[in-house]
C-alpha cells in the first residue's frame, strides 16, 4: 500500500509533468505545419525553456512531497524493532534473571515443555540433502527471495561462515540452553509438493526438508525430537509413515495450500487409518497461508476439510488455530458465503464429538497479523486450554517485522513495563521472547494455563487401540 501511494505520488509529479487531461503528451507550442523561420524557433525555444524550468520546479517539489511523505511512512510503518534480528550473544544475567522471566517459568516443569512448532531450515550445504526453490536465490522472483532472506536472518545464519545447515542447528541449540533443562523442541521434516497422479513438483515446492535429515538431527542432539512430513499422494506415503513411526516421529507435518494436498480426497483415507492406528497425531495448517509458496490452493487450508481425518479416528492439531483469512462455509454448500477461518476452527472445537481428537496448537498467534483478530479470544476460552499447545513456529519469532509487542501493550494484553523488557529478551533470544511473551499475555485477567506449555504427554501418550499396533511396528 505504500508502495503504491508513493508510487501515485511520484506518477502524479515526475513520470507525467505535461500530460494533457486527455491523456495525451501536451505540446508547449503547437507545431506548425509550414517551414519554420528564425523568429519561430526563437520563439520555441523559448517556450521549451520556459516549459523545462517548470518541469525542474515539479520534479523539486515532486521529489520534496515524495521525501516527506516516505519519512512520514516510514516513521509510522518501520517495525519497533526494525527490519533485521540482531543475533545478539546470550542473554545478559539482567534479563535472565528478570522477575518477567522466573515468573514464566513458575509452575512449569521444564522437562514437559516440549516446543511443538519448529522449522529445520537450511539450504542443503551440509549433505542435509535440503532443497529450497531456486527463486529464492534469485532476485527476479522477490517474494521467494524475501522469504530467505528473512528466514536465515532470523536463524542467524545469513552471514554464517561455513554451512548454514550446521549454523542453524547449533543457533538453536544455543538459544534452547537458555531456557530452562529439559525444554525440548520438535523439528520439522517438510515435503515436496505433489500433483494428483503423486508425481513430485519441484517448481511448486518452496523447500523440502527430508525426513531423514530430521530424524538424525534428532538423534544427534537430545534436546531435539522430530516430525515426518509425507505427502499422501505418494506411491509409498504408507510405506514412509510406516518407516518414520519405526525411526520415532511424534507426528506428521502437513501444509495443504502449499504441498498440494486435499485433506478430503479418498486417497486420504487409507493414511488416515495408518495414522490412527498407529497413534500419530496430524499437524496441519489450516486457513491463510503466507510464509511458505507453493502450490497456491489455498482452498485446500480450510479447516472444514479437516474433518474426514478426525472421521477416521485421527488426533489433528491445527496450526496457528486457523487464525488467518477466510474460508468458505461449506456446511452451506460447496459455494458457501466466505467467513473468518478462525470461526470455522471454533465451530469444530465446540463440537462435542471431537473432543480428544480436535487441537489446536498457539504458534504464530502473537504475530501482528493474527493477533487483533484472535488473540484474546483464544486466551479467554479457557475450555480449550486442555487442547491446547504451545509452539513457537522458530524461527519466525526472529522475523523482526512481524510482531509487535507495542500494539499488544496497546490491547490491553500486555503491561508496558513487560513489553520493554520483552523487546530486550528478543534480540538475544526470539525462543525466551515467544514463551515469556504467551506466559505473560491477559485477556479480562485471563492467560494461557500451564498445560498449554506442557506438551510432552500428548506426543508420547499412545491413545487406546494404537498401543499393540504400534508395539508391532517398532518390533
Amino acid at each position: 500500500v505504500l508502495f503504491r501511494s508513493l508510487a501515485g505520488v511520484a506518477g502524479k509529479f515526475l513520470i507525467y509533468p505535461g500530460k494533457s487531461d486527455a491523456g495525451e503528451r501536451a505540446d508547449p507550442l503547437p507545431r506548425t505545419p509550414h517551414a519554420p523561420n528564425p523568429s519561430w524557433r526563437e520563439a520555441r525555444r523559448s517556450q521549451l525553456r520556459h516549459s523545462n524550468a517548470v518541469r525542474r520546479r515539479r520534479f523539486l517539489v515532486g521529489g520534496a512531497a515524495i521525501a516527506g511523505a516516505a519519512g512520514l511512512a516510514a516513521w509510522r510503518f518501520w517495525p519497533e524493532q526494525g527490519l533485521w534480528n540482531p543475533c545478539l550473544a546470550a542473554l545478559p544475567r539482567r534479563l535472565a534473571e528478570h522477575a518477567l522471566v522466573r515468573a514464566a517459568w513458575a509452575g512449569i516443569d521444564p522437562a514437559k515443555v516440549w516446543d511443538s512448532h519448529v522449522h529445520l531450515v537450511g539450504t542443503g550445504d551440509a549433505g542435509s540433502g535440503i532443497r529450497i526453490h531456486p527463486g529464492m536465490d534469485s532476485l527476479l522472483d522477490p517474494a521467494q527471495y524475501a522469504r530467505r532472506l528473512f528466514f536465515m536472518n532470523a536463524g542467524c545464519v545469513h552471514a554464517a561462515p561455513g554451512s548454514v545447515d550446521r549454523a542453524y542447528v547449533a543457533r538453536m541449540r544455543n538459544l534452547l540452553a537458555g531456557m530452562r533443562p529439559g525444554m525440548r523442541l520438535l523439528l520439522f521434516a517438510f515435503d515436496r509438493t505433489h500433483d494428483e497422479r503423486g508425481a513430485v513438483l519441484w517448481d511448486k515446492t518452496g523447500f523440502y526438508v527430508p525426513n531423514a535429515y530430521a530424524r538424525d538431527t534428532a538423534r544427534a542432539h537430545p534436546e531435539f525430537e522430530w516430525v515426518a512430513s509425507i505427502h499422501p499422494y505418494r506411491a509409498d506415503a504408507l510405506e514412509a509413515l510406516e518407516r518414520a513411526a519405526r525411526d520415532g516421529t511424534r507426528a506428521v507435518k502437513w501444509l495443504p495450500a502449499a504441498m498440494g494436498i486435499d485433506p478430503t480426497a479418498a486417497r486420504c483415507k487409507p493414511f488416515y487409518r495408518a495414522l490412527a492406528r498407529l497413534g500419530l497425531p496430524l499437524i496441519s495448517h489450516a486457513g491463510e497461508e503466507r510464509a511458505v509458496l507453493g502450490a497456491e490452493a489455498h482452498a485446500l487450508g480450510n479447516p472444514l476439510r479437516l474433518r474426514h481425518a478426525l472421521d477416521e479416528g485421527v488426533r489433528i492439531v491445527v496450526a496457528h488455530c486457523s487464525s488467518l483469512g477466510e474460508d468458505r462455509d461449506l456446511d452451506r454448500g460447496p459455494n458457501g458465503p466466505a467467513v473468518a477461518s478462525f470461526s470455522l476452527f471454533v465451530r469444530m472445537m465446540d463440537t462435542a464429538r471431537y473432543v480428544g481428537r480436535l487441537f489446536g496448537d498457539v504458534s504464530a498467534v502473537t504475530q501482528s497479523n493474527r493477533a487483533a483478530p484472535v488473540l484474546a479470544a483464544i486466551l479467554e476460552r479457557e475450555d480449550w486450554h486442555a487442547r491446547l499447545l504451545n509452539g513457537s513456529d522458530y524461527p519466525l519469532p526472529g522475523v523482526m517485522p512481524i510482531f509487535s509487542v507495542r500494539e499488544l501493550v496497546a490491547r490491553g494484553l500486555l503491561a508496558p513495563d513487560a513489553g520493554e523488557v520483552l523487546k530486550a529478551i528478543r534480540g538475544h533470544n526470539p525462543l525466551l521472547f515467544d514463551f515469556v511473551l504467551k506466559r505473560t499475555l491477559r485477556s479480562n485477567g485471563k492467560g494461557f494455563a500451564d498445560a498449554v506449555f506442557e506438551t510432552r504427554d500428548f506426543f508420547t501418550r499412545t491413545p487406546k487401540g494404537a498401543a499393540r499396533a504400534r508395539t508391532a511396528v517398532l518390533s
